[in-house]
């Protein structure tokens, strides 16, 4: 099918809706409604056609040729001439969905996806121009293979440095880190007694705070709210205000075997598909997805960029990847074996929508779909609904910085690229957002849809994720300290001291847990010398702490659980107390690799269920 326009006269249509009924590719009474739609839509019409099943991909991609004077080109078959594109920003190419092809005479001709965007690139590319069609894909892949070294390396350092881990000097310092080591054994070993109490004391502090912070999120969490008006939904968005186009990330890497369920959940979306911008991330080197993907029907709302290889291979190189590539002004992240409610994108639009422009992003709940396989999946599930359903709820309406779960997060674009991105070195990115939104003096909030996960309920599995969830703490807590006066300054005391709670207090809790096993044994007849350090009216306060710090857990699990009507897990809330120490063996995993290899990325391996 080729549309032409170059009838001298100038009588044919030039309008993309014009054109496909001149030709019978679309229906009046169609072409009206997706007009309408387009009215509240950050949406392009053909994008509209195609989504709604008005027309089709190959009657509109011939109409917009005809928009252009009907020349279309095939750059994959004539590439770019490599003396135009020289010295050329590809991010700006990128957005423009343009790219230079030739230079004739004073001439240049550019391949342009988008004839929309004629002005702006008429103003990114001064002097004489003429654009010629052609495919978005192919301009894309021509970019990529172009400024590949370019936009690999923008990726892995888009966050600034005094933000960014990668420029911790604590990490490389082997000899230090050994030499401080080595210091605390060799007073382990001359005054093993002291240095008991030391950490003892140490850890019943950050047990303190810890339960200060979690009673707190639950008196904020049970108080009573006014009530707020209903923003569940878009039909409560006033009509002059567009439906925004949100983009998803979605990182794979060896993630073959949950790939049709991946596309079946993304195709149960009623977010409108015209509104849906999906990125499947793949690792260049990952040649068993790309295999995988080929043998599926990419739906057209999503296309698969491929990441550059690199020394460093992380979920969030990927991610910083690929933003250049969203057209959405909303980003938002799904990982591999994620099946979000079908509404969620709705929910988190409305609200985003009608929320105050400091709120950046909003995270949804996480929960797990295979929480009866086994004890450690029950436990696992607990653990989260705990967190994501009462504490981060409590946190939030006390205003305090939220360490962000790695998926089902959605963030005003705007606001991701003003703060640099994700860390492409932080294993925990997801955490790191979180705190470098609050010292910018953005808030998050929680939204009530959720996003139903795979459990990790293999014993290995488990401490390999765990370990590098806590590394990915103490490495945040590492890189947020370096300038702690400044710190305290962006987050004032309530917000610095949560952040100490949150990322010190988590490791600190794994890395001493061994000091509190002594303690209670010692309370049912065991004789450790270093508690007769400690004077009887310490018992006598630090025990009653302990157990009020259990027993608030304990309610802050049986009220999360009860509310999500999972009732056949409160028995083993009561077994909860055997789950954490496993945690124990990964933070000390987590340790040695802050030490031995920072920015390793110890991959969680999905479809066991």
């Amino acid at each position: 099918m080729n549309y032409s326009l170059k009838d001298p006269k100038n009588t044919h249509p030039t309008r993309l809706g014009e054109i496909l009924l001149l030709h019978g590719s679309v229906r009046q009474n169609d072409l009206d409604h997706a007009l309408t739609l387009q009215k509240n839509r950050e949406a392009r019409l053909g994008d509209i056609l195609v989504a709604h099943k008005y027309s089709t991909p190959n009657a509109v991609d011939a109409a917009l040729r005809a928009q252009i004077s009907g020349e279309s080109l095939d750059i994959t078959a004539s590439p770019p001439d490599p003396a135009v594109l020289k010295g050329l920003d590809p991010k700006a190419c990128i957005r423009l969905q343009a790219l230079p092809w030739r230079k004739v005479g004073a001439t240049l001709l550019i391949a342009a996806a988008d004839h929309t965007k004629e002005k702006d690139i008429a103003a990114h590319f001064p002097g004489r121009i003429r654009l010629i069609q052609a495919d978005r894909v192919d301009i894309y892949h021509h970019i990529e293979h172009h400024f590949s070294t370019e936009l690999a390396e923008a990726a892995a350092t888009l966050c600034p440095p005094r933000f960014s881990c990668r420029t911790l000097t604590l990490a490389p310092q082997r000899t230090l880190s050994a030499t401080v080591i080595g210091l605390i054994l060799g007073l382990a070993l001359a005054a093993p007694d002291y240095t008991l109490v030391m950490l003892l004391l140490w850890a019943l502090v950050s047990n303190f705070a810890t339960t200060v912070l979690r009673l707190s999120a639950l008196i904020a969490f049970l108080k009573p709210r006014p009530a707020t008006p209903d923003t569940g939904c878009l039909s409560h968005i006033s009509d002059h205000r567009k439906h925004p186009r949100v983009s998803i990330l979605i990182p794979l890497f060896r993630e073959d075997k949950v790939i049709p369920a991946l596309l079946s959940a993304l195709g149960r979306l009623t977010y409108p598909k015209e509104l849906l911008d999906i990125k499947i991330l793949l690792e260049e080197n990952d040649t068993t997805t790309q295999d995988a993907l080929k043998k599926e029907n990419i739906p057209h709302w999503a296309e698969v960029l491929v990441v550059p290889a690199d020394k460093l291979q992380t979920k969030p190189r990927a991610m910083n990847y690929a933003l250049p590539f969203c057209t959405g002004s909303i980003i938002g992240i799904y990982d591999a074996e994620d099946r979000p409610d079908p509404d969620q994108i709705d929910k988190v639009v409305a609200h985003l929508l009608a929320a105050p422009p400091d709120i950046a992003a909003v995270q949804a709940n996480l929960d797990y779909y295979n929480t009866q396989d086994n004890w450690l999946s029950r436990c696992f599930t607990i653990e989260y609904a705990a967190w994501f359903r009462v504490i981060m709820q409590g946190m939030q309406r006390l205003g305090l910085p939220l360490p962000l779960g790695g998926t089902s997060v959605f963030i005003r674009r705007r606001v991701l690229e003003r703060i640099g991105g994700w860390d492409a070195h932080n294993v925990t990115e997801d955490a790191d957002l979180g705190m470098r939104l609050a010292r910018f003096g953005y808030r998050c909030d929680m939204v009530d849809s959720t996003t139903w996960e795979e459990a990790n309920k293999v014993p290995v599995g488990w401490i390999k994720q765990r370990s590098r969830w806590i590394k990915g703490f103490m490495i945040t807590w590492l890189s947020q300290m370096r300038q702690p006066i400044k710190l305290k300054n962006d987050l004032g005391w309530i917000g610095f001291l949560s952040l100490q709670t949150v990322l010190l207090g988590t490791a600190t809790a794994y890395l001493l847990a061994p000091v509190f096993w002594l303690m209670w044994l010692g309370l049912f007849g065991a004789e450790w010398a270093f508690l007769s350090l400690l004077p009887d009216w310490f018992w006598k306060f630090a025990f009653p702490v302990l157990l009020i710090g259990e027993a608030v857990m304990a309610v802050i699990s049986v009220i999360a659980v009860s509310r999500k009507r999972t009732f056949s897990l409160l028995p083993f809330i009561l077994t909860m107390p055997l789950y954490w120490p496993i945690g124990t063996l990964a933070a000390y995993k987590a340790l040695y690799e802050v030490i031995v290899a920072p920015f390793y990325w110890d991959k969680t391996t999905h479809g066991l269920d």
